[in-house]
């Protein structure tokens, strides 16, 4: 049997409503919601909506057109008498780009009245984002570094600043077969500072200064390594004066050989068709190509070709050697003297240039090894440098 109390679902929904506005009319019938009442208790006017912005009466207009601009004298279409259907023109064809949404969501139409930045005509066909990449690897505060502080290597010292400094300070001067040439390539043992010579060539130039690396050209999107390279060439011909230095260049320019990957061997072509190709390069050009390699046996023979002028850097001599440790020994405490000096050069015979950096930055440690406790001694009280040091640094 029922319950008396029992109360269907739809009676239960009756009941519902009665209690939530008590003082309205009561409906039994429920296949449909009550009508939405104001206080005075009639049903308040439904507002028609429209697709379109006009009126009931007016003519339909596309709630996807462009609003009305001054430009366009207060017409749709853009002012040219077309009917634009979402970013379609009937008249003038598919607009350039929608307009774009910001974070709120807000749409906003470039402005057409802000001027655009003038484009260099060897750059025009330059990826944007190329242009940038490049502009990354120009260093635009050269370290201060003097001719004075490469030991030795007059020799070299005086031929890079035939060809490279004179050339840039007075280009009036070295035209015609005076020029200067378009490539010089350092090549020697490692460690006798054919890296730091690029360095001073940056701060003694006064030129746009690039420091190329192969991972700097190389890409993995197939393509995009020989765009960099036509980038480079173009982003430099646009500062002229400059200088491109690519260290360890044997890495970039390898010998091409049949079973090489084709991707690295378009990268060389494009880097040689710049560096002196046809209709790529001017005499006017002031472009120098400094490359600097351990390894120039490696180097493909038609980059040789283009580097007219090649310095050996051998290593050091017992006065360059001598130079070295002075300068290293300028700023720190020592008790070294001339003759120890010269004994510390006979005894390093063969050293490079980094190998005595090397030795100098192990022997400046034999102070800090005699002192027991290093928390409670202060700066001054270290020791200077003796010629023991140096001798216990030769051991290590």
């Amino acid at each position: 049997s029922i319950p008396s109390d029992f109360l269907t679902a739809k009676q239960q929904l009756v009941v519902d409503t009665k209690r939530q506005r008590p003082n309205g009319p009561s409906y039994q019938s429920t296949s449909h919601p009550p009508p939405r009442t104001t206080d005075a208790g009639t049903t308040p006017a439904v507002r028609k909506r429209y697709l379109g912005s006009a009126g009931k009466r007016a003519r339909f207009v596309s709630p996807l057109q462009k609003p009305p601009t001054e430009e366009s004298g207060g017409e749709t279409g853009g002012g040219n008498g077309g009917q634009d259907f979402g970013y379609y023109n009937l008249s003038g064809g598919l607009n350039k780009k929608p307009p774009r949404a910001d974070r709120s969501g807000s749409t906003s139409k470039p402005s057409s009245a802000a001027p655009e930045e003038p484009v260099d005509e060897r750059l025009r066909n330059i990826e944007p984002r190329m242009i940038e990449m490049i502009n990354n690897e120009i260093i635009d505060r050269s370290p201060s570094i003097a001719w004075e502080d490469i030991a030795g290597l007059e020799h070299a010292k005086t031929a890079i600043k035939e060809i490279v400094v004179w050339p840039m300070l007075r280009p009036d001067i070295f035209t015609g077969l005076r020029g200067p040439p378009k490539g010089l390539l350092l090549f020697g043992p490692p460690g006798t500072g054919k890296t730091l010579i690029g360095k001073c060539i940056a701060s003694q130039s006064g030129a746009t200064f690039f420091s190329i690396s192969s991972s700097s050209l190389t890409s993995k999107w197939v393509g995009d390594g020989e765009k960099m390279v036509r980038a480079l060439f173009a982003v430099a011909r646009c500062n002229q004066p400059a200088v491109i230095f690519v260290d360890e260049i044997d890495s970039l320019l390898t010998q091409r050989t049949d079973g090489e990957f084709e991707a690295s061997r378009r990268i060389k072509t494009e880097f040689l068709i710049q560096f002196d190709g046809c209709g790529t390069t001017t005499d006017d050009d002031r472009i120098l190509v400094v490359g600097a390699t351990n390894r120039p046996q490696e180097i493909d023979e038609a980059a040789r070709r283009r580097f007219r002028k090649r310095l050996y850097i051998p290593l050091p001599e017992a006065d360059g050697r001598k130079t070295i440790v002075k300068n290293l020994l300028k700023k720190q405490k020592n008790a070294l003297c001339e003759d120890e000096i010269d004994q510390l050069c006979k005894l390093t015979e063969g050293y490079s240039g980094s190998d005595m950096d090397g030795l100098c930055r192990e022997a400046a440690i034999g102070p800090i090894r005699s002192i027991g406790d290093i928390r409670k001694i202060s700066a001054d009280d270290v020791r200077p440098m003796t010629f023991d040091d140096f001798q216990q640094a030769l051991t290590q």
